[in-house]
């Protein structure tokens, strides 16, 4: 099928805490491409909040690059990689089909086949947006290696901390427990049947840690939770930020390990036999229950995204994930 070019609209961070919805012309897809018609994107609260302040480490610049993302680091660029969208034009077996695919918050892209996912049966799209943050769940669980029995610790309940906890959760024999310092998150967590409690009501010592929270503080209180030679996972990302530690205590005396995880590598221990489109396919699976809809706190148009995004970046309190909504297809043209 032949497609004419077409208008598109994307959201680009511009300066710190500033963005603004830039116009561009779309290529008809070629052959392999598939042009496809966003319906949600999701802000994930934590990159794309470093992004927004422009806190993004020069000596990261080219390793914190998104798929398809435009422009570079810090000012001007074009961030963020999770849309679901349906497939206007590209091979038939593909058209009106849904599709998850790494992408910019924009109203319509072209992208490779292969950058593309299509959504298993289950999984709505509404929901489907949080493949990422499932993704980077799972493979953080991949690399932190739970064992039957483990007491584990999961601090920060936020989206990838939580999915995190729920994955746990669901292990034989496995205790976990879920610490953020909102009590308001518990309303969510214990909806979702996951064990909750505050920094200070944590009790005993933990065979597992998985850091999440973002929160320099927090990992340091963590090394004060760990059982001797326990693991602690670090799943968050502090961009510029110096993150002091006192290693000469509990980290020293009790020989602990401190291991980092990040979803650009899939975890060593599958890496043989999983590729990173089979690990995002299980993300996909992984989001089959309707229970997940719970990590949904907010949602917006795209037209907002200018005065939103650096909004969610200032005040993340109380938020888990928020999706955004965009104009029907014809709106386009």
């Amino acid at each position: 099928m032949t497609i004419r070019a077409r208008r598109a609209r994307a959201y680009w961070a511009t300066a710190p805490f500033e963005g603004e919805i830039r116009g561009e012309n779309l290529p008809p897809p070629g052959s392999g491409e598939i042009l496809v018609e966003t319906l949600y994107s999701a802000v994930s609260r934590g990159t794309e909040a470093l992004v927004c302040a422009g806190r993004v480490p020069a000596s990261q610049h080219r390793r914190m690059r998104c798929p398809h993302q435009e422009g570079d680091f810090s000012f001007p660029v074009k961030y963020g990689y999770a849309c679901v969208g349906r497939v206007l034009a590209g091979p038939e077996e593909l058209e009106g089909r849904l599709v998850f695919c790494r992408h910019p918050h924009q109203t319509r892209f072209v992208v490779p086949v292969e950058d593309s996912h299509p959504l298993p049966p289950g999984v709505p799209p509404e929901r489907a947006v949080l493949a990422a943050h499932m993704e980077t769940a799972l493979n953080g669980l991949w690399d932190a290696a739970p064992r039957l029995g483990d007491r584990v610790l999961v601090i920060g309940a936020g989206v990838v901390g939580t999915l995190a906890a729920w994955l746990l959760d669901r292990m034989p024999g496995t205790e976990v427990t879920l610490v953020d310092i909102d009590p308001d998150r518990q309303r969510i967590v214990d909806a979702l049947d996951i064990p909750f409690s505050l920094p200070e009501e944590v009790r005993g010592e933990a065979d597992l840690i998985i850091h999440a929270s973002g929160a320099p503080e927090a990992l340091a209180r963590a090394l004060g939770w760990a059982a001797f030679e326990a693991r602690i996972l670090e799943l968050s990302w502090f961009g510029d930020a110096l993150v002091p530690l006192p290693l000469g205590e509990d980290f020293y005396g009790r020989r602990l390990r401190l291991e980092a995880s990040r979803l650009a590598h899939v975890a060593t221990a599958q890496r043989a036999r999983w590729s990173p489109r089979r690990r995002l396919g299980k993300a996909l699976e992984l989001l089959a229950d309707p229970l997940l809809d719970l990590l949904f706190t907010g949602e917006s148009r795209f037209e907002e995204l200018p005065e939103l995004l650096p909004e969610l970046a200032r005040q993340p309190r109380g938020v888990f994930c928020h999706r955004i909504t965009y104009p029907p297809a014809a709106d386009e043209d």
